[in-house]
């Protein structure tokens, strides 16, 4: 029932942030999906500054980091798998550092406490692990937990993630629409993290 559990909690994530952001943002009046990150949600002072961390971060740092160790006990894979592995456990615990350290009100403040300092390092590494993880598999060897569609698919994940980080920067410079492309950017992240939480389920 665990390792059922663990190894279909990639899946679960994507799921339940979907969710757990839908929900936060229903109790933050006049919170703005396009506009604002889905870190503001907890940020400092916001009306879901408590909500926000117990509903999103730590939960989703556990299942991250569930999903994580099945992989790297997953019998007769590739290092390269394993280590996918540890870079998803490196996404989960940042996720919690991330929830644990709020970032500023502003998120356009020239003068971030340590706090926000902490939580933007902490989401800097979050963002980096996912995207290393997919990299590894794309150089790992065709096999049953690692087809050659996926290999594939994990290559254009990260190719779009990027494009849409670098899309999201041009937002957030001119001040426009930089939730929809975090929310784009990380969206293709987990869609390839709920693939390989379905090829790996038992």
């Amino acid at each position: 029932m665990f390792t059922s559990l663990a190894s279909y909690s990639g899946l679960i994530a994507t799921i339940w942030i979907i969710v757990g952001v839908y929900i936060a943002g229903r109790y933050y009046p006049g919170y703005r999906h396009a506009k604002q990150f889905c870190s503001e949600l907890g940020a400092s002072g916001s009306p879901t500054e408590k909500l926000s961390p117990i509903i999103n971060n730590y939960p989703l740092g556990l299942l991250f980091s569930l999903f994580g160790w099945y992989l790297i006990e997953l019998a007769n894979v590739d290092v390269l798998v394993r280590s996918c592995g540890g870079f998803i456990i490196l996404h989960g615990v940042t996720t919690w550092i991330a929830g644990y350290f709020p970032m500023d009100a502003d998120p356009f403040t020239k003068s971030p406490s340590f706090s926000c300092k902490v939580h933007s390092w902490a989401g800097f590494i979050m963002l980096l692990a996912l995207l290393i993880a997919p990299i590894l598999i794309v150089f790992a060897p065709t096999s049953a937990s690692t087809p050659l569609y996926f290999r594939i698919f994990s290559a254009i994940s990260v190719i779009v993630a990027i494009y849409y980080l670098f899309t999201m920067a041009r937002a957030v410079k001119q001040q426009t629409n930089p939730g929809v492309y975090q929310r784009l950017s990380y969206g293709v992240q987990l869609a390839w993290l709920s693939l390989f939480s379905l090829i790996v389920g038992v």
